[in-house]
């Protein structure tokens, strides 16, 4: 059964990735396991009492485990109660069912990415951009953009590019006077460090390079090593790494100097921007209107209402 179906009082045999993995002792001090199960539609904390050895190898992030157990409602909150489990060899399994992906297309994302880097006129921008890219390419079109936050999910990275790439085109419009070529390119490579900062799109976790280095740190050591590559020795280069170093904004968010050009404030602030609005959608997930989402750590530990106007712009 997908998680997404689950109800209280359900009794259930399925198959879930295990996603987080906590060993815990109880006041009595007896060992239990704190979960999370994950499967392309949603995710659910889990409970394994009585833990023996077995349990500790069967349970690890990254295992997908047949589960036998029972659905409770625990302070509003749908939880399982685990009763059994056994590893299965993902060798013989479909890993994309436990994967939640992008809601666009990895194929039409990917068009989009060549046609954007296609209408670059800056020959060294779009030789760098498309270098750095093709360098990657296969972890950037499938990894998510982060841990948890937002676009924590299969081809998150490519459709939080695209999307910023997409706004960024609109705010050149608007504004002629930005360096639309720059922006794109930015909004195409900024977060390009989290290939080397992340694991992989199933149970994501940081590396030890990008614990000890971070995404930021990353690319721009990337872009200068691509320039140094490519014998791109101009002003170019420079202006990206800034737009890279600032893309955060300020230094408690990641960024060791603020955006100093008009491109690289609005890279910043698209950013900002997208990444706000999935956090915020993600957290009304599965709510109706007239509710509330549970507060939101990344937006200020705030929580939002859904009006009661608020419906589908298409149900009309």
């Amino acid at each position: 059964m997908m998680i997404k179906d689950l109800k209280d009082g359900d009794h259930i045999v399925s198959q879930y990735l295990i996603v987080n993995f906590a060993k815990c002792v109880t006041t009595a001090g007896k060992n239990y396991l704190n979960l999370t199960l994950q499967d392309s539609t949603g995710s659910i904390d889990g409970k394994k009492w009585n833990v023996n050895e077995e349990d500790l190898d069967t349970f690890l992030p990254g295992n997908i485990v047949s589960i036998e157990g029972d659905v409770l409602n625990y302070r509003d909150h749908l939880q399982m109660k685990i009763l059994s489990g056994k590893k299965l060899e993902q060798d013989q399994i479909d890993v994309t069912r436990f994967v939640p992906a992008a809601p666009v297309p990895e194929k039409v994302l990917e068009e989009k990415l060549n046609a954007y880097i296609d209408s670059l006129k800056d020959s060294d921008l779009k030789t760098i951009t498309k270098y750095l890219i093709q360098k990657c390419h296969d972890c950037y079109v499938s990894y998510p953009a982060a841990v948890r936050n937002h676009h924590n999910f299969a081809s998150g990275l490519l459709y939080h590019s695209i999307s910023m790439a997409d706004m960024a085109e609109k705010v050149c419009t608007l504004y002629p006077e930005i360096n639309r070529d720059f922006v794109i390119a930015g909004a195409l490579i900024h977060d390009l460090g989290k290939t080397l900062e992340l694991s992989g799109p199933i149970a994501t976790k940081y590396t030890l390079e990008g614990k000890l280095i971070g995404h930021i740190s990353i690319m721009v050591a990337e872009i200068r090593m691509a320039a140094k590559e490519l014998h791109i020795d101009e002003e170019t280069p420079l202006l990206l790494e800034h737009m890279i170093l600032s893309h955060h904004s300020k230094p408690e968010f990641g960024s060791p100097v603020p955006p100093l050009t008009r491109e690289a404030f609005v890279l910043a602030s698209i950013d900002d921007f997208d990444a706000k609005m999935n956090i915020i959608s993600k957290a009304e997930e599965n709510l109706k209107p007239g509710e509330w989402t549970e507060k939101v750590f990344a937006m200020d530990n705030r929580a939002f209402y859904i009006p009661e106007y608020k419906q589908n712009p298409n149900d009309k």
